[in-house]
């Protein structure tokens, strides 16, 4: 996140960052990447992989339902879309 002074000025977005070695303070990051180990283990090399196969498993992860306590079985790219057309406020 080098960029992240010029993202915030672009999108007006407030950045967050978690103390190191703080793994509670990143859960949705953690079980993302527990989701992703489904598809690729640890320490796999992504540039071995197809475009084409990198974005049939994103796909994947934002069409898959998730738990959360106002967007309860709201699918990731859902949640995104609601946001971005105003159905809902960002949080």
């Amino acid at each position: 996140m080098a960029q992240h002074p010029r993202l915030r000025i672009d999108t007006g977005l407030c950045i967050y960052f978690c103390d190191p070695h703080s793994p509670w303070q990143r859960g949705t990051n953690e079980n993302t990447n527990g989701l992703l180990r489904q598809y690729f283990p640890k320490g796999t090399d992504l540039s071995g992989h197809s475009i084409e196969a990198l974005e049939a498993v994103a796909q994947a992860l934002n069409t898959r339902p998730r738990k959360g306590a106002e967007l309860e079985n709201t699918r990731p790219a859902s949640a995104m879309n609601m946001v971005r057309d105003s159905k809902m406020p960002a949080f």
